[in-house]
């Protein structure tokens, strides 16, 4: 059998250390990565070895030579293109023959290779791909197999909503010819997207095993050190080929010509290379020591990686730190926490160099210097800085000012200099801060900034669209509608739509790496304000309703602006649509800026006990950001976001031409809109329950209405985004043609109940929940789009991880209230038994 190995790409997220390495070269325990797989290869008998050489590849090339030193026969291959993963390794196979394990170098595994290989030929597999658990699977491809192995389902790279399992692809594959001969040459060909979907389709043998032992991608700094921390805790066994000796407080791995001088103490592991210096009183606890190091006296080092070439001087104190190679530390330098120092570093005497500071290659630090710097993420964040399309965080704690102007920065090298962005925000001095810093990092990124101050969100998401073009982003800063003490920053395309997941990951590598250009003098960009963009607005707003209609009908409504921005556009419209209205909240106050569910709660009282007083027709309240709406009837009575949408539903197919026959609502929609669908005879698509779903169903331009479960609508034609103003408008439209009312429009749809269940649950634990949801409901009708909706009988239930929070949310409906109770207690159980179990 012969051998594929990936050589990695540029490395991104393990910077500062692949500045001047490849990936695969960047040392493990003194060993480079790519060593050690093909270690792994050599000890399974696979001694023909292809690598597909990406980033640096002659540091690779003059490494392994032909592989002899190493007991295998190696060749490479640079590709001329990006041909996607599988498309690169079928450049690399000349000849296609015999079966081929593809493995990625930049990785570290025990598995046992020659078992997976036996297994596949057992099960006559055209390919089967390595599978383990991993409590968070998000980075990675999930898999679903049957009881025989056979792949049934898998997703790349999913979201908490959508990751059905912690059962994921660990990248390496084992393909019989068959396979092989699906791909295209020089194309581009990818094997999550591609390939595996391909052969499911043709109902190919594409099986997956779950395999004992360790593997870990290293992706990044934090998984670097995770592999080392699993090394010295004995979770991870790597042959060394170093003489390995055992003391009373620990191991020693020794390698050839190391001197040690009195009093040197090793606790823990500790790895020392060849050619390795210790003076004398040095203290080492957890630690690796590369070759040619010189460590001077009385230095103590606990759960650090010094690499090659490094000289340390005497009295040093480094704690769980990195030191790159060619390094030079002068005498008493302190390195605490999480310090990355990389190659050809100089630090003076001295020096301190704080906790989380990463110093990049090549520079000097003085002596005596304190070298200072403040990482705000950390584990609140699992490693995604960008959840549906957004960043979310405290305001002033968990997004700062110093922060934002990193994020700008690092926005803007991903757009490029030149491009041009349009920022709006709400209207209080928090987002105006936070906007500001956002705007300074693409300006001195080389991005123009195109400023509306502060707009409802529809306006941004209409000027992005009508731009045709000339903006290549948006962003939009606000305090969070559910949590006033957070702040959004929302990022748009630029046609006005949610910026998508895939493009915001790589802005997120980006700013964790540090890795990004900024402008010059000469070319840092320019500031503007926009103008006319209400006007423009209002304008084509009145041209997608019927105006005459609503000014017949002779409307009284009351409705409350939250304060927000769309004070700004209603009484404008109101005066030219005839309508009699009571506003409430309609300044733009900066210190009045969101609200607390208390809060919330006390608006609605009010706006109900006004709309009974005046005796109103209905009464709206608006979020700030002029995105989503609620309603009460004429009655006083409040209307639930998924009773609105059902009515809201109901009213627009009594009204409207359907030319599709076919609508979109998130999967966590009531099951009466089935029953709605089925009397006007129109197909339901559900979608994940994330705005940047609804927005991609109307974009898709094969559906006739979008309707969210949180209050906002989406009509086609006029925008791709929910709009609250343009939903009041066409809520007034169409209850004039119908001529009826919310009271009683209600009442045929109040035979459903709902019971919402919040499981904790830790992050790390929710991968392993939705493997079991989903082996429960194996064999139930049931939709696996965003968590795992499941029907039962005449009720169904969802369940799904909160994407922002450690917890899964339980939402069960029925025509009986006891039953819809009774569902979501079952399933809050089950949760809780299997949480409970994972922990003994």
């Amino acid at each position: 059998m012969k051998a594929i190995v990936m050589a990695g790409g540029f490395g991104t997220r393990l910077r500062p250390l692949t500045i001047n390495l490849p990936k695969p070269m960047v040392p493990i325990c003194n060993v480079p990565m790519m060593e050690h797989v093909i270690s792994l290869l050599v000890k399974h008998g696979i001694t023909n070895i292809t690598a597909l050489l990406y980033f640096q590849p002659d540091k690779i090339r003059n490494y392994f030579k032909d592989g002899s030193a190493f007991g295998a026969h190696m060749d490479y291959v640079l590709p001329d293109d990006d041909y996607g993963t599988a498309g690169a390794v079928r450049c690399a196979l000349k000849e296609i023959s015999e079966p081929v394990l593809v493995i990625s170098g930049d990785l570290i595994t025990d598995f046992n290779l020659s078992e997976a290989i036996s297994w596949h030929q057992s099960k006559n597999a055209d390919t089967t791909l390595l599978l383990t658990h991993m409590e968070n699977p998000l980075p990675y491809g999930i898999v679903i197999t049957d009881e025989e192995g056979r792949i049934t389902r898998f997703l790349e790279k999913p979201s908490w909503g959508e990751a059905f399992s912690d059962t994921i692809n660990t990248g390496i594959y084992i393909l019989e010819p068959a396979a092989v001969e699906l791909i295209p040459v020089e194309e581009n060909f990818d094997f999550s997207q591609n390939l595996f979907p391909l052969m499911l389709e043709k109902k190919m043998p594409l099986y997956g095993k779950i395999m004992d032992g360790y593997w870990k991608d290293v992706g990044n700094v934090d998984e670097y050190k995770r592999a080392h921390i699993d090394f010295f805790g004995n979770a991870l066994h790597l042959d060394l080929k170093a003489a390995k000796e055992k003391y009373e407080n620990g191991t020693v791995y020794r390698g050839e010509n190391v001197v040690i001088e009195d009093k040197v103490e090793m606790t823990g592991t500790v790895v020392l290379g060849n050619d390795v210096y210790l003076g004398a009183g040095t203290k080492l606890h957890n630690c690796v020591i590369g070759n040619r190091n010189r460590i001077g006296a009385s230095t103590q080092m606990k759960n650090s990686i010094i690499w090659a070439d490094c000289q340390i001087g005497e009295g040093c104190s480094l704690s769980d730190s990195i030191v790159c190679n060619g390094a030079r530390l002068g005498k008493d330098v302190q390195l605490l926490d999480d310090v990355i120092v990389s190659d050809d570093t100089v630090i003076g005497d001295g020096a301190t160099v704080k906790a989380n500071c990463k110093i990049w290659p090549g520079k000097e630090v003085d002596p005596g210097a304190i070298v200072s710097t403040s990482i705000v993420w950390g584990d609140r964040w699992n490693r995604e800085l960008f959840t549906n399309s957004k960043i979310t965080g405290l305001a002033l704690t968990e997004i700062t000012p110093e922060m934002s102007v990193k994020i700008g920065a690092a926005f803007g090298a991903f757009l490029g200099m030149g491009s041009s962005v349009v920022t709006s925000r709400d209207a209080s001095d928090g987002s105006r801060l936070i906007k500001r810093g956002l705007m300074s990092g693409l300006v001195a990124a080389g991005v123009d900034v195109a400023d509306l101050e502060a707009q409802p969100i529809p306006v941004v998401r209409f000027g992005l669209q009508r731009g045709k073009g000339e903006y290549a982003a948006g962003i939009y800063v606000r305090h969070n509608p559910n949590d006033f003490r957070k702040i959004d920053c929302i990022f748009f395309d630029g046609s006005g739509l949610d910026m998508p997941t895939a493009k915001l990951k790589k802005v997120e590598r980006m700013y964790f790496g540090e890795d990004f250009e900024r402008a010059t003098l000469d070319n840092i960009g320019h500031l503007e304000m926009v103008e006319h963009v209400l006007e423009d607005y209002r304008e084509e707003f009145l041209k997608y309703v019927d105006t005459g209609l609503i000014q017949k009908a002779g409307f009284k409504i009351i409705i409350d602006h939250s304060n927000g921005s769309s004070s700004q556009i209603f009484p404008t419209l109101f005066s030219q649509l005839g309508v009699s209205t009571v506003e409430l909240n309609a300044n733009l106050n900066p210190r009045k800026f969101s609200s607390s569910p208390e809060d919330n709660t006390q608006a609605t009282v009010q706006l109900s006990a006004i709309v009974t007083s005046l005796n109103a027709d209905v009464g709206f309240l608006l979020n700030p950001a002029a995105e989503k709406l609620s309603v009460i009837d004429e009655m006083g009575k409040p209307i639930d976001s998924q009773l609105l949408l059902l009515i809201v539903l109901d009213l627009y197919l009594h009204t409207h031409e359907i030319f599709h026959k076919k609508i979109a609502v998130p999967v966590a929609a009531s099951m009466g809109i089935d029953e709605i669908a089925a009397k006007h005879g129109v197909e339901v698509i559900r979608v994940a329950n994330d705005h940047l779903s609804m927005m991609e169903a109307i974009r898709r331009g094969d559906v006739d209405f979008v309707g969210g479960t949180r209050g906002g609508f989406i009509f086609p034609g006029f925008q791709k985004g929910a709009d609250a103003m343009l939903a009041l408008v066409k809520i007034l439209e169409m209850l004039a043609i119908t001529r009826s009312r919310f009271g009683v429009l209600r009442k045929q749809f109040e035979h459903l109940h709902r019971t919402f269940v919040s499981v904790p649950c830790p992050w790390t634990k929710k991968g392993m929940v939705m493997r079991q949801l989903n082996l429960l409901s194996e064999g139930k009708e049931r939709l696996l789009i965003d968590g795992v909706r499941i029907r039962e009988d005449n009720a169904w239930v969802l369940i799904a991880p909160n994407r922002e929070t450690a917890a899964f949310e339980i939402m069960a409906e029925s025509s009986s209230a006891i039953e819809a109770a009774e569902l979501a207690s079952r399933y809050r159980q089950y949760l809780e038994t299997w949480l409970s179990e994972d922990k003994e």
